[in-house]
């Protein structure tokens, strides 16, 4: 299989010990941000479980909003906590955390290197009754974000179109605002994507380089899938790939990785389908 060069071109750059094939995310692009405490379910319907969204690199939670609208008018209570994208364990540790405060049964939804972070949050915690990867990573026991992405051709994310930074503690990862629309967001209008890249929050190369430890949640709590077909961040190939390996309910959806913000409807629908069971 080729590998692409993106790796030990960075580490010549910034000199840093992981490094980048198929950076993640998503990004908002309009609204505020998702509120950080629960809907009410409709009194007149049957209690729903909460619906617990985690955005990936790039990205903070009003990447969700028109999924939490959604989700809001049908009744479920929802949360989209703030992912902090600094480590891959830390990131599990602080939505883990997230899930603790929540009564109830949970839906557990990940975008893009969420779903690396849902899969260890979720793990050892009954209340957790169904995972949602949308555009996702699902990694196994040692597979890190990095090598999943560099399994099949088609990510256009590379040196050429990513900036790092060094700051006290660690370096981060932004994508160039030029390519933003192409890699991320060819679905959107070029006005919506220049918004994304604006206000896109870049992720520590430690998080997308570090290998999953432990054994993953999708192994033993039922599982769907969205592959986004024109994505151009995470190949649809390697989506397919996880979906598979996780047995999980899959869908596919003609549109590029920032799905949840360009196909609102599709996501809400997938996420529903895994609260009903």
């Amino acid at each position: 299989m080729k590998k692409t060069g993106f790796f030990g071109s960075l580490k010549r750059r910034i000199g840093v010990s992981a490094a980048v094939v198929g950076l993640v995310g998503a990004f908002a692009v309009s609204g505020s941000s998702a509120s950080a405490e629960p809907s009410a379910p409709d009194s007149k319907s049957q209690p729903k479980p909460t619906v617990v969204l985690v955005h990936g690199a790039f990205a903070d939670s009003s990447s969700w909003n028109g999924v939490v609208e959604r989700l809001q008018r049908r009744g479920y209570p929802v949360l989209a906590p703030a992912n902090p994208l600094r480590g891959l364990e830390s990131d599990q540790a602080y939505v883990s955390a997230v899930l603790k405060s929540v009564t109830g049964p949970i839906v557990l939804v990940g975008h893009s290197y969420g779903g690396a972070v849902i899969s260890g949050a979720a793990k050892d915690n009954p209340q957790v009754k169904a995972l949602v990867f949308i555009a996702a990573f699902a990694p196994e026991t040692g597979e890190s974000a990095l090598e999943l992405s560099g399994k099949f051709p088609g990510s256009k994310l590379g040196p050429d179109t990513s900036t790092p930074l060094a700051y006290p503690g660690g370096t981060e990862l932004s994508i160039n605002p030029a390519n933003y629309r192409d890699v991320f967001a060819g679905d959107l209008s070029r006005e919506a994507a220049a918004v994304g890249a604006a206000t896109q929050r870049p992720v520590d190369v430690s998080a997308l380089g570090a290998p999953f430890v432990g054994v993953p949640a999708w192994k033993t709590v039922p599982s769907w899938a969205l592959v986004a077909t024109n994505d151009n961040a995470i190949p649809a190939a390697a989506e397919r790939f996880m979906a598979k390996r996780a047995n999980a309910h899959t869908v596919e959806v003609k549109a590029s990785h920032s799905v949840a913000v360009s196909r609102p409807d599709a996501v809400a629908d997938l996420i529903q389908a895994a609260a009903r069971g």
